[in-house]
């Protein structure tokens, strides 16, 4: 069972405004509700056990608060990313230094272009990473991506996306052999093995809940996923990310957990 001890975000900018989004209906962020939000969610964290390192906003990059894309953390060491979208590929220069105050150059690795890879497309279930190709993540950083998994005595696969940005939008391990998974996920043969909970269409951007230490934290407003989630016996703690919703953001964006 994994057990995490430390946790990494970021506090967003007022620029998170101009963050890249596939939702412009749901309307703009607002700055100090973003920044409300933002805090619950550390105290969420907090109360799972786990020491926060909090990093300061960076307006030159709006969606910077999403630190899960720019690196990945495995209990081997730390791939810093090359981020698909250009907007946000100087995210990953700006958190490396952060990532090597917790790992040596040994443990420390690259995915490199032509290779683009996000976080937010890397699901762990215990030793294995499973990986979308999607628009930010494509073939060749899946291959630099699983290389290194390789060389570390770990293992990844690769999930073709259809629909969703990221893989995490739509499916998320809980520990225990229990996944979250809506919308295209629900039928993929990559997750036949696992416990699957359902998660219907009108919640399905609740699918993205975290396990952290044996909680489970829910995004608020999704009360299916939440009495299911409650249903397999985790504890629940519930956070707003409604102003993060608006720049397609959800929980697991917004913090590397290791």
């Amino acid at each position: 069972m994994t057990k995490f001890t430390n946790v990494i975000v970021r506090k967003p900018g007022k620029s998170l405004c101009n963050g890249i989004t596939s939702a412009p209906e749901l309307g703009q962020p607002i700055y100090e509700r973003a920044v409300e939000e933002h805090d619950d969610y550390i105290a969420a964290l907090k109360q799972c056990g786990v020491e926060v390192t909090e990093l300061p906003a960076l307006e030159q990059y709006p969606d910077s608060c999403f630190v899960e894309d720019p690196a990945v953390i495995t209990r081997c060491g730390a791939i810093i990313t090359n981020p698909g979208a250009d907007s946000r590929n100087g995210e990953k220069d700006e958190i490396e230094p952060t990532i090597r105050q917790f790992f040596d150059d040994e443990h420390v690795a690259h995915i490199v272009s032509p290779g683009t890879l996000d976080g937010g497309d890397v699901m762990m279930v215990g030793d294995h990473f499973f990986v979308g190709r999607s628009a930010r993540t494509n073939e060749e950083g899946i291959r630099q991506f699983i290389e290194i998994l390789e060389s570390w005595g770990l293992s990844g696969s690769e999930v073709p996306l259809e629909e969703v940005l990221h893989l995490k939008t739509g499916v998320n391990y809980l520990e225990d052999g229990n996944m979250l998974v809506s919308g295209e996920f629900i039928d993929k043969p990559d997750f036949a093995e696992y416990n699957k909970v359902i998660v219907p269409e009108d919640e399905a951007y609740g699918a993205n809940c975290i396990w952290v230490n044996g909680t489970v934290i829910v995004p608020e407003g999704y009360p299916t996923v939440l009495a299911a989630v409650q249903d397999l016996g985790y504890k629940t703690l519930v956070v707003d990310t409604s102003e993060y919703r608006k720049v397609d953001g959800g929980l697991s964006c917004l913090s590397l957990r290791f």
